[in-house]
């Protein structure tokens, strides 16, 4: 078959000849977004670019038995561990030229409007980013930013093998990934396992992990994991549970996903978080977590130099451990 001779058609006409597009009004988002920690730990305020918080345990119980009349002697007393975090400056900037902003566009009415709410979002993923990862805090200089120290290089107090329980758990017996110990000031960032001396995440070295922070005042309620080591957990065979109620009359879905992990030291919620390593999964107490900020995140105009309008997010905080002793972690997985 062919077409006569002359008949007009959209391969010669096309948007070129005057054919309207065929665009839809709309942007379809993919905004994988992950702020668990900056949405819900503790907000403090901040009032200075080193940040300092002070923190105290008590002592193992002992026996304690004491003579009638004694006349006692007296115990030196444990001077509090002071702590400290250096604020991290993070922002995001766009320019916009009057000319786009003032066009008719598809999907959005404003460029701008639209920018403020997208690099918004993207500022706090790069904040959450920080917190939950393995990033040293750092003093910074006149051409350093200065950083804050993230979870993983604060969880250290009590180095574990991968069968004593302890604030950090080896996934294997050869697992060579070592956290220095924390002492005043912000901690340097831990250091990874050589190939080779790496495995999987087993319910044993989590449930050892739960146990090394209730052992040491905390009550971790919180699994904080990526999407390698959440399948792991899904796979237990303990006693997990799935957050879903089903009636009677609908439908049966197959459950092969666990919500929460129930040990002998409470329930943990499992939290699948895109920005935490896949080599570590952190078991944490989240009262003992909180954000300091000498500037929330806000947007600010920028002087106009131009024919365009600047725009800037920032942001400027840091992460504070108010306990490092009742959270712990299993180090060492495989990538």
């Amino acid at each position: 078959m062919a077409i006569v001779t002359g008949t007009s058609t959209t391969y010669v006409y096309g948007t070129a000849g005057g054919n309207r597009e065929d665009l839809e009004d709309v942007i379809w988002d993919l905004f994988p977004e992950d702020s668990y920690a900056l949405t819900n730990f503790d907000h403090v305020t901040a009032e200075a670019t080193f940040h300092e918080w002070l923190t105290d345990t008590l002592a193992a119980p002992a026996t304690n038995a004491q003579i009638e009349g004694d006349d006692p002697t007296f115990s030196d007393v444990v001077v509090t561990l002071r702590l400290g975090n250096y604020l991290q400056i993070a922002r995001k900037t766009f320019i916009i030229s009057d000319t786009q902003e003032r066009v008719k566009k598809a999907g959005r009415k404003s460029d701008i409007g639209r920018q403020a709410i997208k690099q918004m979002r993207e500022l706090k993923n790069d904040m959450d980013f920080a917190l939950v990862r393995n990033q040293a805090g750092t003093v910074g200089g006149a051409a350093t930013a200065r950083t804050s120290a993230g979870m993983e290089s604060y969880i250290t107090h009590t180095a574990a093998s991968a069968t004593v329980a302890g604030n950090v758990i080896l996934s294997t017996t050869i697992t060579q990934a070592t956290s220095a110990p924390l002492t005043a000031g912000a901690p340097a960032a831990p250091t990874d396992s050589a190939v080779g001396s790496t495995g999987a995440l087993t319910e044993t070295a989590m449930q050892l992990a739960i146990e090394g922070a209730w052992l040491d005042g905390g009550d971790p309620d919180i699994v904080l994991c990526s999407a390698v080591n959440k399948k792991a957990i899904s796979a237990f065979t303990g006693i997990a549970t799935r957050n879903v109620d089903v009636a009677r009359e609908q439908q049966a879905s197959i459950t092969a996903a666990a919500d929460f992990y129930v040990s002998d030291f409470g329930t943990h919620k499992i939290i699948l978080h895109r920005h935490v390593r896949p080599n570590v999964i952190m078991t944490i107490d989240s009262s003992l977590w909180a954000i300091a900020f000498l500037r929330k995140p806000f947007s600010q105009r920028l002087a106009k130099t131009g024919d365009a309008e600047k725009r800037m997010i920032l942001s400027e905080f840091c992460l504070v451990a108010r306990s490092n002793n009742g959270n712990s972690k299993v180090v060492g997985m495989l990538a």
